[in-house]
């Protein structure tokens, strides 16, 4: 029998059926209540003429509903596609008409802009998370209220895909990746035999159609891990949450880490109970893990993907000042090499691009079979990033292949200076860039956000670096905004920040 993520949940129902599985907003739900809810779902969607393969997409912010849907689809095979709820309506428009979704759930946040695409849609069903829905949908209570909660026949699994993730898009169409139930099974043992006991509460902020938040899912209910999610991440909130529910380790990306320090309060917390703080999409600067280190808060930096189901490498407590900058060694299901542009594996502490291995790589692009060939080779996920890995096995991410900035005939990677620039007291945020140069082809241009209250200069910026990084790392242009602009996870947006500054 192939291995189900559906299943997990029917195998904890039966195993801890008391015992609290999903905590958000006014909802509590132990883990019979859980199951029962995802069979009326799936059993719902079966009436509907919904079967094996067909793709039920879903645009909501973090609810309820959408565990019933990740694992009721899992049960019969049919496939989930969350949606960035960020999105414009012609982006939505583009992923669900590229994936041919025939069903859509949505949240009530999101009726106009469903409403302004819908005719343009595949979708035959319209299911929306609200009590009065909008005269071309139907409601999602109504619709499993009195549907049965028997289970189903499982008969899929194993390779068959059970999400598709369709990346940020940050240089161009998204892509779907098809994660699978294998690939996420892989994610659960590779966090678990890498983690031990990490207690038994999670707390996530981040919301469900990215990665860092679906991956935890199954290995959750795989050990009876109680799930407290937010519908969206509120930092007020989350340190309220942090103390009631007893969380033991928690998801984030370094914004929310910066924006907790804000919170008036935060330096009287009590941490103890938190045993690990797993942080995630985008490079922790090496100040932030120095000042929550110094609160007492064990930050794990964790380096994945979607395309790999999420993990890949993780740095632990010890290292995580010892080796600050570096996102650690292998998870334990996964291998890393880091090769040159002929695919040849570099010596210690030199660069090249970041390759992964191990049991929960995707099975490929959603109908883009060219785009996958370039992705997986021989085994190997080829990253698109830019790294290297010291003599003990630590890997630092350096850049994305893309960004990296060429001036002059050295390498410089954006990611290196962002860290420094942010050590500098008076800034908030920064995103660097390469721009146009007569001279040297390129040259490093940084964009920064002061503190509230600050001012600094350009020159005294550029002053401020001379002997903290190599002279041609120094941007040579300075510009000041009030926001970077960033993916909901934290990654910056260089595409947009290029357009909007090297004009």
């Amino acid at each position: 029998m192939p291995m189900n993520i559906g299943g997990f949940l029917s195998k904890r129902a039966r195993l801890s059926p008391n015992k609290e599985a999903l905590v958000l907003g006014d909802v509590r739900l132990n883990y019979e209540q859980m199951n029962r809810r995802c069979n009326q779902f799936v059993n719902s969607l079966k009436s509907l003429g919904i079967a094996y393969g067909d793709r039920v997409a879903i645009l909501a912010l973090n609810e309820p509903e959408y565990f019933d849907l990740y694992f009721g689809l899992g049960k019969v095979g049919a496939i989930m596609v969350p949606i960035n709820h960020r999105l414009a309506g012609p982006e939505i428009q583009y992923i669900i008409n590229d994936c041919q979704a025939k069903v859509l759930v949505f949240g009530p946040e999101f009726a106009a802009v469903v409403e302004s695409i819908r005719k343009d849609l595949p979708c035959d069903h319209f299911i929306a998370i609200m009590d009065s829905p909008p005269e071309f949908a139907r409601s999602y209570k109504a619709l499993t209220a009195d549907a049965p909660e028997t289970e189903p026949v499982i008969t899929c699994g194993g390779d068959d895909t059970l999400t598709i993730l369709y990346t940020s898009g940050t240089t161009g169409k998204p892509k779907g990746a098809e994660l699978t139930h294998d690939g996420y099974f892989g994610t659960s043992v590779t966090l678990k035999s890498t983690f031990g006991d990490i207690g038994e509460v999670l707390l996530m902020p981040l919301p469900l159609f990215h990665i860092g938040a679906l991956a935890p899912v199954p290995m959750c209910v795989h050990f009876g891990i109680k799930m407290v999610f937010q519908r969206a991440f509120d930092p007020k909130n989350f340190l309220e949450l942090l103390q009631t529910e007893n969380i033991t380790w928690f998801g984030s990306v370094p914004q929310i880490l910066m924006f907790l320090r804000q919170i008036p309060g935060y330096d009287k917390m009590d941490w103890s109970k938190v045993q690990m703080a797993l942080v995630y999409a985008a490079p922790v600067p090496v100040s932030l893990i120095k000042d929550f280190a110094a609160s007492g808060i064990e930050v794990r930096q964790l380096y994945g993907m979607t395309e790999c189901t999420g993990p890949a490498t993780v740095i632990d407590g010890e290292n995580a000042i010892k080796k600050a900058g570096s996102c650690g060694p292998p998870f334990f299901h996964n291998e890393i090499r880091v090769v040159d542009m002929e695919g040849n594996d570099v010596g210690a502490d030199e660069l090249g691009e970041v390759l992964v291995s191990g049991t929960n790589l995707m099975k490929g692009y959603w109908n883009r079979p060219e785009a996958t060939a370039e992705a997986l080779k021989d085994g190997w996920l080829h990253s698109g990033d830019m790294g290297k890995m010291d003599a003990d096995g630590f890997l630092y991410i350096m850049d994305r292949k893309k960004d990296m900035i060429i001036s002059g005939g050295e390498n410089i990677y954006p990611a290196e200076i962002e860290d420094l620039l942010l050590s500098n007291p008076k800034i908030a945020d920064t995103g660097v860039i390469g721009c146009p140069d007569e001279k040297w082809g390129e040259a490093v241009k940084a964009v920064v956000v002061l503190k509230e209250g600050e001012s600094l200069t350009a020159e005294e910026l550029i002053e401020w670096s001379r002997g903290k990084i190599a002279g041609f790392k120094i941007p040579k242009k300075i510009e000041f905004t009030d926001e970077i602009p960033r993916t909901p996870t934290g990654k910056i947006l260089k595409r947009v920040l290029r357009d909007q500054f090297n004009q």
